[in-house]
C-alpha cells in the first residue's frame, strides 16, 4: 500500500487524538482563567503575553522547555504513524 493512501486511512484516527490534545489544552486554559458571570472566560494578562510570544516564536527559537512541551504532543501520534507504516 502506498504511504498516501496509509496515511490518508488515518485520517480518523489523528483527528480524534488531534481533538483529545485539544481538548487537554482548553482544560488547562479554562482552569488558568476565570469564569465571569456572563459566560466569558479572563485569562491574566501573563498568561496572554507568554502565549502571544510562543505564537511568534519559531520552535527553533523556544527554550527547552517550551521544545520539549511540544515534542510531548507529537509522541502521542508517533505510535500511530509507526504501526502504519509498519503494516
Amino acid at each position: 500500500m502506498a504511504t498516501d493512501e496509509i496515511l490518508d486511512g488515518l485520517l480518523d484516527e489523528l483527528a480524534a487524538i488531534e481533538h483529545e490534545r485539544w481538548a487537554h489544552w482548553q482544560r488547562y486554559v479554562h482552569d488558568k482563567g476565570q469564569k465571569r458571570s456572563d459566560g466569558s472566560l479572563l485569562i491574566p494578562a501573563e498568561l496572554v503575553a507568554r502565549w502571544e510570544k510562543q505564537i511568534e516564536t519559531p520552535f527553533a527559537l523556544l527554550s527547552d522547555e517550551e521544545k520539549n512541551s511540544d515534542r510531548e504532543q507529537v509522541q502521542k501520534y508517533l505510535p500511530l504513524l509507526k504501526a502504519a507504516l509498519r503494516e
